[in-house]
């Protein structure tokens, strides 16, 4: 039976799936130590379980255990990340690299940096918006010290080339980060096949708790050194102070346990959806548009432009339908998505988008039900839009 509203904005966040909610309840009541106090049981139960998520982590990217350090969320992670290295090599040069679409949680940090008197070099990228490994490389110069590259885009959901980058990062002995928060879960992400030194990760993207990320920091190899943002106590191999919030990690790696158990089947589905719903829009309806690469893209990401209509009408006329028309982190600024802008959309296009992000617990009859309902809203505004009455009379 068919339950509304229906959610279709998994990019933003995700339902935490309910093993994921079993796993960590124990944390917040029977198993409450804090994992730094192993001088006695209830630290030692609270230290194995951090070490035990800690390890799957690691397995659902192809890390070492050791490599994992434990943040609040993909925004914090890049931000380690991205100053941490800046301030740790500083004395090598102050140049770094990022590409025109990443999140904000990548962007900010590195205009942050601009202020504070390092040089950012921001690359441009093609109508599907990937950036071009060889504009990589001809960027770097004997000063740069970090390239930050996304490995999957928040809101049109293209995949980046990053094994070429990185090879291109090894080469020329650069580090190469990745905010990976989109794809891990969705699609392989191994980090020696990619070649990044650094990568953040989500658990809130993966079907986990909000408040808890990760950053993986390279040892294997050519170690990458971090500056901590974060003073305190120590904790995360001094990289991460602060007390570890045991039942958010259990959480984290009882999520990734999942994506890897279930992302083989679970991408192909969620694919299959993916695509079904594409289908419909463009069968019934003139004028869509889709924005981000045809085939290098997630498997659960569809974001559409509709001519003669605003993507934010179109949201607020659904009001049993859960989609966003952009990044949930940046709906409160005004203006187009940098993103679309960045792949050659005009104000108009740009405006008239609309992200779908599928997930775990969506169905094909919420698919069917929400083409219906999509061409139904699409066709209602045209028609009330002086705009799109304009262009589709016929001249005589």
């Amino acid at each position: 039976m068919l339950r509304l509203p229906i959610y279709l904005d998994n990019h933003a966040t995700t339902r935490c799936d309910p093993h994921v909610v079993q796993a960590m309840l124990p944390y917040f009541t029977e198993k409450y130590g804090n994992a730094a106090s192993i001088n006695h049981w209830f630290g030692t139960e609270a230290h194995e379980a951090v070490e035990e998520a800690r390890r799957q982590v690691a397995e659902l990217i192809g890390a070492s255990d050791s490599e994992i350090i434990f943040t609040s969320g993909a925004t914090e992670s890049n931000n380690l990340a991205i100053k941490g290295v800046a301030r740790m090599y500083r004395h090598k040069g102050n140049h770094i690299i990022t590409v025109a679409t990443e999140h904000k949680a990548v962007l900010d940090p590195c205009k942050r940096l601009a202020h504070d008197g390092y040089e950012v070099t921001v690359l441009p990228v093609d109508e599907y918006g990937q950036v071009d490994p060889q504009a990589v490389a001809d960027a770097i110069r004997p000063q740069t010290i970090l390239v930050s590259v996304m490995l999957a885009n928040n809101e049109i959901g293209t995949i980046q080339p990053l094994p070429e980058i990185g090879a291109i990062c090894q080469e020329k002995n650069v580090p190469l980060h990745t905010d990976a928060a989109q794809a891990v879960g969705k699609i392989p992400v191994n980090v020696e096949e990619l070649r990044v030194d650094l990568l953040s990760l989500s658990g809130h993207k993966i079907y986990g708790p909000k408040g808890i990320g990760a950053l993986y920091v390279r040892k294997r190899g050519k170690r990458v050194r971090l500056e901590p943002q974060i003073d305190g106590g120590g904790q995360e191999s001094g990289l991460r102070s602060g007390t570890l919030p045991v039942p958010l990690i259990v959480g984290l790696g009882e999520a990734c346990r999942l994506c890897r158990e279930l992302m083989p089947e679970e991408s192909q589905r969620l694919r299959q959806l993916r695509d079904r719903l594409w289908q419909g829009l463009q069968q019934r309806l003139d004028g869509v548009r889709l924005n981000g690469h045809p085939f290098r893209r997630l498997p659960n990401n569809l974001n559409v432009s509709f001519a003669g209509i605003k993507g934010e009408a179109l949201l607020l006329a659904m009001k049993d339908i859960a989609v966003s028309t952009g990044s949930a982190c940046t709906t409160a600024r005004l203006g187009p998505s940098h993103v679309l802008k960045a792949i050659g959309l005009d104000d108009e296009q740009a405006d008239a988008s609309v992200r779908f992000g599928l997930g775990r617990f969506n169905t094909e009859e919420e698919i069917e039900w929400v083409i219906e309902q999509v061409v139904a809203t699409v066709r209602q505004l045209r028609a009330h839009a002086t705009m799109w009455a304009t262009t589709s009379s016929p001249s005589g």
